[in-house]
């Protein structure tokens, strides 16, 4: 008599949110298929029957784009196309209870640190000896590395320490045997990310130590490129500059969110530092690195801004000339210091101020790519596109910076592969270039 075979679970990860997301996710899957579990990551094929949602709780944008993924998967189990659900990351770690009222169809909700439970439900255990092995779902040439968890700073706006927990500096040494193993998987660019990179090393060792860790990282093998996101400015470690310079796989970018222009609200916004200071310190790094290509995000709308805030952060952006810009409108989050303020600037206006800035940086974006046409850059190559081959400078991270498209009609490149490119032609957020 033949007998039915039972049919092996398959997994789907969903991230949602932001790239310290993506490595959390990267890490679950890690561990699965460390447990011999069959795990996917963003499958289009849903031959899946067990999905995890890794949610983002940031703003209100980003919290209704996770409401609505879970409830997209919750009716699918619900019609039976999928036999689990379970949920984890930022949403669910700060509305559990809520959550499990609203759509009690999931099977679980877990929190950010929880892991170890969630491995549980497939009855896997948490490999320590899988640290530092982490598999990626980016492009094999580079890699995001997620340096610290959490935060000390008391922004006025930011749920994230609600969220993420205290300031953990991971140890260098897990840092460094990560990079390792990257780089003999081909990973060519690190991009270092945490909730505030200049904070590193604090809880450990009782002072910043970012550099060193950047000095150490550098002499991995194989590592082409590190690339720094999120430093804060009130107590950037001057010495990270002196690292740049010495060290020529570490990239010509800080991404280093300034979230406004006017010391009054930046002050409002408990930031620690007010424009002036602000100013002194990109002058400080601008004449120390002068070819550093800054990227910075603002916030349009925080209560209490005024028309005359408005326009100083207006200003603050004309004479800064950042290479790199995006702004965001200001959402009234529950339990932030901000939430006791009177959420008194409209929609509407904020959208408006926020449009208003990025038509601005729009032209000192163009002017600055402008002046690339006729140099040479070393490009590294992404993926190839309709009729291009489309990459990046040191000067732009994935996903939201400017891009380098070269024609694949006369020019061959690998994606993966670093390339001389000169450019030829510029537009506001793009520039196009031949294979010297």
């Amino acid at each position: 008599m033949k007998t039915k075979g039972i049919k092996k679970d398959k997994v789907n990860i969903v991230t949602l949110g932001c790239s310290k997301n993506l490595v959390d996710s990267e890490n679950i899957l890690t561990q699965l298929r460390g447990n011999q579990i069959d795990t996917t990551h963003e499958s289009e094929k849903n031959d899946a029957n067990i999905v995890i949602i890794n949610t983002c709780g940031f703003i209100d944008n980003a919290k209704q784009e996770s409401i609505d993924t879970i409830l997209e998967y919750a009716e699918a189990k619900a019609g039976g196309l999928i036999d689990k659900l379970y949920v984890t990351g930022c949403l669910s770690e700060r509305y559990k209870s809520d959550l499990e009222k609203e759509i009690p169809t999931v099977d679980a909700y877990f929190g950010t640190r929880d892991l170890p439970l969630l491995l549980k439900k497939f009855k896997a255990d948490y490999k320590h000896e899988l640290v530092g092995e982490r598999l990626i779902t980016t492009p094999r040439h580079y890699a995001y590395m997620k340096i610290a968890e959490g935060c000390d700073r008391p922004c006025s706006f930011c749920a994230i320490p609600l969220m993420r927990g205290k300031h953990v500096s991971v140890p260098a040494e897990q840092l460094v045997k990560q990079a390792q193993n990257l780089a003999k998987n081909g990973t060519k660019e690190l991009i270092l990310i945490a909730q505030d990179l200049t904070y590193y090393g604090l809880d450990l060792t009782k002072k910043r130590t970012l550099a060193d860790l950047l000095d150490r990282l550098a002499d991995v093998e194989g590592i082409d490129w590190i690339r720094l996101q999120y430093a804060y400015p009130a107590g950037f470690p001057l010495e990270v500059l002196q690292v740049m310079q010495q060290r020529a796989n570490i990239c010509k970018y800080l991404d280093m969110p300034l979230q406004h222009g006017s010391s009054r609200m930046l002050q409002l916004m408990r930031r620690g530092i007010t424009r002036e200071k602000t100013e002194i310190l990109l002058d400080t790094i601008r004449q120390t690195m002068p070819d550093i290509a800054i990227r910075t995000t603002l916030i349009a709308g925080h209560p209490g801004e005024t028309e005359a805030d408005f326009e100083e952060m207006y200003h603050f952006v004309e004479k800064s000339r950042f290479e790199r810009l995006g702004i965001f409108t200001y959402s009234h989050e529950e339990n932030t210091h901000s939430h006791s303020m009177h959420d008194d600037v409209p929609a509407e206006v904020k959208q408006a101020r926020a449009d208003e800035i990025m038509e601005l940086q729009q032209g000192i974006s163009e002017e600055l790519n402008a002046e690339k046409v006729g140099k040479t850059f070393k490009v590294l190559f992404d993926r190839k596109e309709g009729g291009y081959f489309i990459g990046r400078t040191e000067y732009d991270s994935p996903e939201v910076d400017n891009e380098v498209l070269v024609s694949a009609e006369n020019n061959y490149v690998r994606v993966g592969d670093f390339a001389q490119v000169r450019i030829t032609e510029s537009a506001e957020f793009d520039l196009f270039g031949e294979v010297v």
